[in-house]
């Protein structure tokens, strides 16, 4: 039993990595890698034009959020690192998945949207962003589904 109990910990912290078009861009792949702990989820997010891997990405930002136990409405964020162009975008992402989860959460992200169609226009940003929080949310309720966290 205690054997089965240390193997399941182990696959259900396993990161997972995704890859997935940005929706008015499909030349441009957002990448990310999603780790869901019992106590909290660590996220890290990237983009790569038509599969160049060649190019390295900026470190990005680096926020922590987690979740205001008296007002559940809300979130505390705390930037780890920042980078000028990722703070806002990041700050924004890390506080909602915390809302939503209900768990601390922490992400790394080096998106960057001057790839797109429009070259990087607010509507472009948050398509991006809706689609970051779908393909989060659905893995962390498959996650939840399978009793792994």
């Amino acid at each position: 039993m205690a054997n089965a109990n240390a193997e399941m910990a182990e696959v259900s912290f396993r990161p997972i990595e995704l890859s997935f078009p940005l929706p008015k861009a499909p030349e441009t792949r957002i990448h990310l890698q999603l780790t869901i702990q019992t106590t909290s989820i660590l996220l890290f997010l990237t983009t790569v034009l038509n599969g160049d891997t060649s190019t390295a990405a900026p470190l990005g930002s680096f926020v922590y959020a987690l979740p205001d136990r008296m007002n559940p409405g809300q979130t505390i964020s705390t930037p780890l690192f920042t980078y000028e162009s990722s703070v806002e975008f990041t700050t924004r992402l890390a506080r909602l998945l915390a809302r939503k989860t209900g768990k601390p959460v922490y992400v790394g992200n080096s998106i960057s949207f001057a790839s797109t169609g429009m070259g990087g226009t607010v509507e472009e940003e948050m398509e991006g962003f809706k689609k970051v929080v779908e393909v989060v949310m659905d893995e962390v309720r498959q996650n939840e589904e399978k009793g792994s966290c």
